[in-house]
Formats: structure tokens, sequence, C-alpha cells
């Protein structure tokens, strides 16, 4: 296990983003890639979000468990009864961005700073739900940790 804490709990509020497709272009003949400016920009928060986190603590260097809950506001139009049962859980978000995209997002933005390599990833749970603001919660642990926590053994 690294000598950091035994999880990391990375918040960002705002609605969740989906990791944009990557973009190709052609220049002098050569075929070429790029990530969408608002991609790099959304990954670049999520990284700055965690490196506050973490402060001085090294990134995992084991098999880790990813969590992400990515909680989408309830539309202001729908009637009062329809936006209780969104916020109890009763509806759910089946709508853009989709949830891999949303934990691509995360799991890249995490890449070297929560994690060494999004490699590393051996588990994930992952929810889209609405609630009454939009943050998107992502909890880092080592796999050991959570299996002693759970009563299991290394």
């Amino acid at each position: 296990m690294s000598d950091k804490a035994e999880s990391i709990t990375i918040s960002l509020q705002g609605p969740p983003q989906g990791k944009g497709r990557a973009r190709s272009f052609i220049r002098g003949g050569q075929l070429g890639h790029y990530t969408p400016k608002k991609t790099r920009t959304y990954e670049g928060m999520i990284r700055t979000a965690a490196m506050q986190e973490l402060a001085d603590k090294p990134p995992f260097d084991e098999p880790v468990e990813f969590v992400l809950r990515a909680v989408f506001t309830v539309p202001p139009s729908w009637p009062q009864r329809k936006r209780l049962a969104a916020i109890v859980g009763e509806l759910q978000p089946g709508k853009k961005p989709d949830l891999d995209n949303i934990a691509k997002s995360w799991s890249d933005g995490l890449n070297g700073v929560a994690y060494r390599d999004d490699s590393l990833i051996c588990r994930m749970t992952l929810e889209k739900r609405y609630g009454p603001q939009a943050p998107v919660v992502v909890t880092v642990r080592a796999i050991e940790v959570a299996a002693e926590k759970a009563g299991g053994h290394e």
C-alpha cells in the first residue's frame, strides 16, 4: 500500500461533462489528432481539484477502486412532484453526457495525480442521478484497503 491516505475524494461543482472525441486534421499531407479545448479545460479543472485535495501526498501506485457519482440538477420546468421524485432517486437522468464518457474525463484527469497511471484502476462504480446541485464526486482508494474494510483478506 502507498504512504498516502487510504482514500481520496475529489469533488467538482457544475454540470457533469463527458470526454469529447479526439478530432482529426490534415496538415501538410500528415494526419494529426487533438483533444477538444472544452475537454482539456475540464480535465485541467479535475487535476487542479485533485492536487489541492492531495496536497503533498503521492499518487497511488497499486490497484485502485474508482467510484464516481455524477449529479444532474433537476430541470426547473418540471412540476414539484416530479422534481421531488427525481431528487429521491425515483427518476434517473437518461440523458447526455454518457456515463462512460464522464468516467473517462475523470479517470484521464486524475491520471498521474491521484494514481500513477489509470491502468491501476481495477474496479469502477459509476452512477448518474439527480440532485439539488450538480457536482461530480469521485473517490479513489486502494483495493486492499477497501477489502479490509469490507471484512475481506489481502
